[in-house]
């Protein structure tokens, strides 16, 4: 194959895009140069069922704009899921129905998460850069600050050293009210698309249903979500990724069961099924020292559905921040080289699905987004995005010209 042939046969390359809300608008998308979005329906509440026409409306709305609906992010799993309580038998058939829902609507790559009570979690949502630019920060230190000063968690201080915890208390002494206030916002009100206005009361009456139930337990009601799910998304050839923890290590003294190539081993064994795969979110694992993503990729690269490109710089005393694309702790030439190779071999097999949908994940906040910041989610800002695209774009070309050059 030549490379010009070959430059045809990228990641799809894509955006994300919350609705018809989000500051960035598809006009925007298209214009970075993505073909495609991954979107929610983010105005429903948590647990109902997705209508076929509110999915068929936003459907028309991207195709209207010349993209594509390629991937669900996310449909979300109601915490009763993942704390065992409550009408599972309703909350399960619920999911089941927005399913059916979207697989009529040609929906079929649909990812979710099972990060108990928060999605993610940072420290500081406009960390400077050197070059003028703000991207985001986890910080133990400051994190310790909120669990003992703000949250007040029995037990939180095991989780840090004694010297984490000095530095925490004189970094907490040293905010008047206003800067704690705005601190607790930070690290309690970011999820993406969606403000749930969040209280310290009220999280720690999410955490208090959690109490006890350790790994195990949370694996548990996964297996039981993934039994009661699968199926059905084999009948209607959805393929569901799990999202991986956001950090990839514990919070907040919950467990976290997606952190890990053996905790994605175990995932798929709790249903073993095509329809039960990875969004691999590179920034995520990267987290983490002792993953390895392209072993991740050679390992698990068939149950591979979505992927999210971005890379951390992390640090040893456990704190990290969002790099550049290219940047950071991340070989992103190796983990895009890999992805490619899977996509081949696809290809190779004549798998349907052959071509793996890719969106620049937590861009900077850069240039003209700077003096804009009013509705701009930390990370989802158009510019830093569309860098991040482009970057990637470049080194995917160059990576099949090269591969050309071998051949």
């Amino acid at each position: 194959m030549n490379s010009s042939a070959q430059n045809h046969f990228l990641l799809e390359e894509c955006f994300r895009w919350f609705g018809p809300s989000d500051p960035v608008p598809l006009a925007y998308v298209r214009q970075a140069g993505a073909g495609a979005v991954f979107s929610s329906l983010h105005q429903i509440p948590y647990g109902e069922v997705w209508p076929r026409e509110a999915i068929r409306e936003r459907k028309q709305m991207i195709e209207a704009a010349g993209l594509r609906w390629t991937a669900v992010e996310s449909v979300p799993v109601h915490e009763d899921i993942k704390t065992g309580r409550g009408d599972l038998r309703k909350l399960l058939g619920n999911f089941t129905r927005t399913l059916r829902n979207l697989a009529a609507e040609g929906l079929h790559t649909v990812i979710y998460n099972f990060m108990p009570v928060l999605d993610w979690v940072r420290t500081d949502m406009q960390y400077p850069m050197p070059d003028g630019s703000e991207s985001m920060h986890y910080d133990p230190v400051r994190f310790a600050a909120f669990e003992i000063h703000a949250l007040k968690r029995l037990g939180a201080e095991t989780n840090y050293t004694g010297e984490q915890l000095e530095r925490a208390d004189a970094w907490w002494k040293s905010l008047d009210t206003p800067a704690r206030n705005d601190f607790i916002q930070t690290i309690i009100d970011v999820f993406p698309g969606v403000k749930w206005a969040l209280s310290l009361a009220d999280l720690r009456t999410m955490l208090e249903k959690y109490d006890g139930m350790g790994v195990h337990g949370l694996s548990k009601n996964l297996a039981r979500f993934l039994q009661a799910v699968i199926p059905v998304a084999e009948e209607v050839g959805v393929r569901l990724a799990i999202h991986p923890d956001d950090p990839p290590f514990p919070v907040l003294g919950l467990p976290r069961i997606v952190s890990t190539a053996s905790d994605i081993k175990a995932i798929f064994t709790m249903a073993d099924s095509p329809s039960n795969g990875l969004c691999l979110c590179t920034g995520s694992f990267s987290a983490r020292a002792d993953n390895n993503l392209v072993d991740i990729i050679r390992n698990f690269g068939s149950r591979i559905h979505a992927v999210h490109l971005r890379s951390t710089q992390r640090f040893s005393d456990g704190s990290f921040y969002e790099a550049d694309h290219l940047g950071g702790s991340v070989n992103m030439a190796a983990v895009v080289s890999s992805l490619l190779v899977e996509q081949d071999r696809r290809r190779a097999t004549g798998r349907a699905d052959w071509q793996l949908p890719m969106r620049p994940d937590h861009g900077h906040t850069m240039m003209d987004d700077l003096q804009k910041p009013a509705g701009i989610t930390p990370g989802y800002s158009c510019i830093g995005r569309m860098r991040g695209l482009s970057e990637l774009r470049g080194l995917m070309v160059g990576l099949r010209y090269a591969a050309s050059l071998d051949s």
